[in-house]
């Protein structure tokens, strides 16, 4: 390449169910780094799954060991972050979401919030002032009910303050709708959980139904916004600027972006979109598990897209960078 190396921000996502952040990262950035480029490592979230993770350098989080309930009520156990300025990082996925181990059946009705409301107050009771939950990848349809009742159980939030981060538009009463067929529910169910969101919204002290985005994790971040005057924010926003992405950008000259599937959804609130929004003039190159057949003109915005199924894929990716230089 000749002269100064060029450096390259390497900011994807998960690979979801396959990879994390972090090891997409690492082996794009060794590619990158056998063919003479400068590579930064900058894993990313949507605010999904994989935001704990990727937020516990950056905002200097300790992992809290925690013993709680999953989405049916049944023990488990899991983790959330502190931080020393009083910030916590809870993951619904963790306690109440569709991956949660279940050794039963995983009614979409019965499944609530109510595990990922006892971390909310583990972390109350350790310090927290300020509790951000990431809210992607839930099993629950329950308009926050079960998170609130174990909230209020203990004695309420005091003077904390809640964010929840989500990477949806969705409407709290159209949560069913919208998410219930990929937690289960059939439409019979998805008919009673539309109900019984209508009537949990006329009871909150605040009605959730107009705000976009609370309808978010089957209606819990309308439930937080309602009674607890939570803070709604875009996920990939919130994780962009914890791990400092602006700066980043300003000493690179070729950015790399990546996600499990690039397709039509990755244009709305998705965190390639985000890193698109901000990048301005420098190239970037989407590394990606696979590319659905709706990209249409979105394929424009990238420099080159390549697909990387697996680790040695992904090294041979950031190799290929150099052609870029």
């Amino acid at each position: 390449m000749g002269g100064e190396p060029v450096r390259v921000l390497i900011a994807p996502d998960s690979f979801k169910g396959t990879y994390r952040a972090a090891e997409v990262a690492e082996e794009v950035a060794a590619g990158a780094e056998s063919v003479g480029f400068e590579a930064i490592r900058m894993p990313v979230a949507d605010g999904g799954d994989g935001t704990l993770d990727v937020l516990t350098r950056p905002l200097g989080l300790e992992l809290i060991e925690m013993e709680s309930v999953n989405p049916w009520r049944a023990p488990c156990s899991g983790s959330f972050g502190l931080g020393e300025d009083g910030t916590a990082v809870v993951e619904l996925a963790t306690f109440s979401g569709i991956t949660t181990p279940h050794k039963g059946f995983r009614d979409p009705m019965t499944a609530d919030t109510y595990g990922t409301g006892l971390a909310m107050v583990e972390a109350l009771r350790r310090g927290a002032t300020h509790i951000v939950v990431a809210a992607g990848g839930s099993a629950t349809t329950d308009g926050g009910l079960g998170a609130i009742t174990a909230i209020v159980e203990a004695g309420g939030l005091g003077t904390a303050t809640v964010t929840v981060l989500t990477d949806v538009t969705t409407r709290y009463a159209d949560a069913a709708v919208v998410f219930g067929p990929q937690k289960g529910a059939d439409e019979t169910a998805v008919e009673r959980l539309t109900r019984r969101l209508e009537d949990a919204a006329v009871t909150l002290p605040r009605d959730p139904r107009e705000v976009d985005g609370t309808g978010a994790a089957g209606g819990f971040a309308g439930g937080m916004w309602a009674q607890f005057g939570a803070d709604l924010r875009s996920g990939a926003e919130f994780v962009l600027d914890a791990v400092g992405l602006h700066a980043a950008l300003a000493d690179a000259g070729l950015d790399v972006a990546g996600e499990g599937r690039l397709d039509g959804q990755s244009r709305a609130g998705k965190i390639v979109s985000a890193i698109l929004a901000r990048v301005h003039t420098v190239p970037v190159v989407a590394v990606v598990g696979s590319v659905g057949d709706d990209l249409g003109d979105y394929r424009d915005r990238f420099a080159e897209i390549m697909v990387a199924t697996d680790l040695d894929a992904m090294r041979a990716a950031g190799a290929r960078l150099a052609r870029r230089a």
